[in-house]
């Protein structure tokens, strides 16, 4: 298969009034397909890091912020796949019986994700469409018609829930909604997020 290098960074400047831990969730997930060549992170001033990998196998770095002015720099160059994600229209939907305990977590309600407040609304919506691949790509084109990209339109506390009504929202917003309507039909879905500025430049 062929495999390109992509080189990943990011830098957060944060001003506090006191010490402040913080959990930094930056690192790729390690998967087979992907080979990180470099990796490293620095910050100014200098704080001890400390990494864990939490409940859902992201892996985490807890560090310290000082008071005052830091700033956070992380820089990865990785080999990847050359090539999209297959796509399989006709991939099966389990009955919720039958799904993998492992994935059971995916079909529950979290901070921003509230199934049990879409329900309803997902059955009216989706639920005459064949399980399946096809229903999870009518939500999505559902999500994509109902909000509006709006920058601002959104803030640390809005829910999926909050974005629905209001039909305005920035990127996780989007994500959040259509993980909320397959939860509610007993989907499992879960967030992922990427920056790729200029992949194709």
């Amino acid at each position: 298969m062929d495999t390109r290098r992509v080189h990943v960074s990011c830098e957060f400047v944060q001003l506090t009034d006191a010490e402040t831990p913080i959990i930094m969730q930056i690192r790729p997930l390690p998967q087979p397909s992907v080979t990180l060549l470099e990796e490293g992170w620095t910050t100014d001033p200098h704080v001890d890091t400390h990494g864990y990998t939490d409940l859902y196998g992201n892996p985490c770095l807890r560090l310290t912020l000082p008071a005052g002015r830091s700033t956070f720099r992380y820089s990865a160059l990785a080999q990847v796949p050359d090539a999209v994600e297959p796509v399989d229209m006709s991939a099966p939907q389990l009955p919720a019986d039958q799904l993998p305990d492992d994935v059971l977590i995916y079909t529950l309600p979290s901070r921003f994700c509230l199934p049990e407040m879409l329900a309803d609304e997902a059955m009216d919506r989706f639920g005459a469409s064949a399980p399946g691949y096809e229903r999870v790509q009518q939500i999505l084109d559902h999500v994509w018609d109902h909000v509006t990209f709006q920058y601002g339109s959104s803030n640390a506390f809005t829910t999926a829930h909050d974005v629905n009504l209001s039909g305005f929202g920035v990127c996780r917003d989007f994500a959040h909604l259509a993980i909320s309507f397959c939860r509610a039909l007993d989907i499992p879905a879960r967030y992922v997020f990427g920056y790729l500025p200029e992949i194709d430049m």
